[in-house]
């Protein structure tokens, strides 16, 4: 299923072992409460870290973290401290010791709740316990996220896509058309 959105998953403490996986196997499952999942190759040094500690950290990507996403993606953290490799900044997060990347425009604070084992994956179901958001994405007006000003990334087919145009908002296509006078 492509294409597919990019993000980069923080874990670890922020006073410690620490690591950065890409991930594009990322979503929302829940709403009430808000939960998301990632899916982690057993063998990665992340997925050692968040089964250790059952918390991460979804981090948006936007066009500037492009080569850091893939960079951070093809990397080992056993190997290398990839925040400082990449000039990343880790800073605290509100409700979770893994650290947020502060050049994200977006960060979801999670929780594990159970891990699926799926073969050459597990899946972490996580609660979203915080979220950390630039501020110069929030309308002041409504309150809404404008994250369509934040220059978002896709993955598809091994190839990062910057998001185009707006073709509509939900129900657009069932709304009533004004009636010409």
């Amino acid at each position: 299923m492509y294409p597919m959105p990019v993000v980069m998953v923080s874990c670890g403490k922020l006073d410690g072992r620490k690591d950065i996986v890409t991930v594009a196997w990322v979503g929302t499952i829940n709403t009430e409460p808000p939960m998301c999942y990632i899916s982690l190759r057993k063998s990665r040094f992340s997925h050692e870290l968040i089964k250790e500690s059952g918390e991460f950290v979804v981090n948006l990507v936007t066009e500037t973290l492009a080569f850091a996403t893939d960079w951070c993606g093809v990397k080992s953290g056993r190997d290398v401290d990839k925040f400082s490799a990449m000039k990343l900044t880790p800073s605290a997060a509100q409700k979770v010791a893994a650290p947020i990347i502060e050049e994200s425009p977006l960060s979801l604070e999670c929780r594990v709740v159970d891990i699926k084992e799926l073969g050459s994956h597990d899946m972490f179901i996580a609660e979203v316990v915080a979220m950390d958001a630039e501020s110069t994405l929030i309308d002041r007006s409504t309150g809404q996220f404008q994250l369509n000003h934040a220059h978002l990334v896709a993955y598809s087919h091994g190839k990062y896509y910057k998001l185009g145009e707006k073709l509509g908002s939900f129900g657009y296509s069932v709304n009533k058309k004004k009636r010409k006078k």
